[in-house]
């Protein structure tokens, strides 16, 4: 990723680049310059269609979206050719980023046939988000069949994710695990995707209460910080059952660069102020991370 700071540094020459970052940024580090915050279209969006979700995230300066499957903008693999560059150009025409598909592709079954047939669903979100101009397509381990050995299944669904990466290549696309279901031991999670070792099949962090399990948030952070994908989920950030400055602060330090989407649990009135609420919390807990990084 183009960064402000390379641009500058390029621009400029390294040792004036340094003194001009330094007045501008007198108080922040540069890490975490390149964290966004955007939209999982799970409640808050889900009965929006397209020209309305584009237009209430405008309105709220939430730019960046991850579409969910079978909800009212109805961005699904039945489109046609040009029902897909509508979809497209409708993003392109507005300040808003579409980020990829959310799917509920899952890799668990022992049976081959739906195994098979998860992977193809898969396939076709992956194409779709190429086709609409996102990045990368979200899919869940889901679950630990208990008549099935968890290692077997692990590795069943690192090797689907693998098969998946492969695929996606050829579409610019990356895969997001999403740390979902009964697989939310981010020790499982990473024994995944050392199975999978594919560069673009990434993690989705989703902000599970086991996050904070075992030897807590930053020993499980650490577990899969390497294999940290262009997203990852949040619930509202004024959650108090959740270490949310903890979790910023975490991936200020990590320079993390990428989407934090808020995968809402609330219903409030007006979903547009809450959302342009949720992104002032976000941005208050970056700029006071920034403050403190090492």
């Amino acid at each position: 990723m183009n960064t402000r700071r390379h641009f500058i540094h390029t621009l400029l020459g390294s040792s004036v680049a340094t003194g001009f970052l330094a007045a501008q940024d007198t108080k922040l580090s540069y890490k975490g310059e390149n964290i966004q915050y955007g939209l999982v279209t799970y409640m808050w969006g889900a009965d929006w269609d397209l020209p309305t979700l584009i237009a209430n995230c405008t309105e709220a300066d939430v730019l960046g979206v991850e579409l969910r499957i079978e909800h009212a903008h109805k961005v699904e693999p039945v489109l046609t050719a040009g029902q897909r560059q509508q979809v497209r150009a409708q993003f392109e025409d507005s300040k808003v980023k579409v980020l990829g598909m959310g799917t509920n592709a899952m890799f668990h079954s022992p049976d081959a046939a739906e195994l098979k047939k998860q992977i193809e669903n898969a396939k076709a979100y992956i194409k779709l988000s190429h086709d609409i101009g996102g990045s990368g397509v979200k899919v869940k381990p889901d679950k630990l069949p208990k008549e099935v050995a968890k290692e077997k299944t692990l590795e069943q669904i690192g090797k689907a994710l693998a098969e998946l990466g492969d695929y996606a290549l050829g579409f610019g696309q990356e895969i997001r695990l999403e740390v979902h279901g009964e697989v939310t031991d981010l020790g499982d999670v990473k024994t995944v995707m050392e199975v999978a070792d594919r560069d673009n099949v990434r993690v989705c962090w989703n902000s599970n209460p086991r996050d904070l399990e075992g030897e807590g948030i930053e020993a499980n952070f650490a577990k899969v910080q390497p294999f940290l994908g262009q997203t990852l989920h949040v619930r509202e950030l004024n959650d108090a059952k959740y270490p949310f400055e903890k979790l910023v602060s975490l991936l200020v330090n990590a320079d993390y660069e990428g989407w934090m989407l808020i995968e809402a649990t609330t219903k409030p009135a007006d979903r547009v102020a809450a959302l342009a609420e949720q992104k002032r919390l976000f941005t208050s807990l970056v700029t006071a991370a920034r403050k403190t990084a090492a």
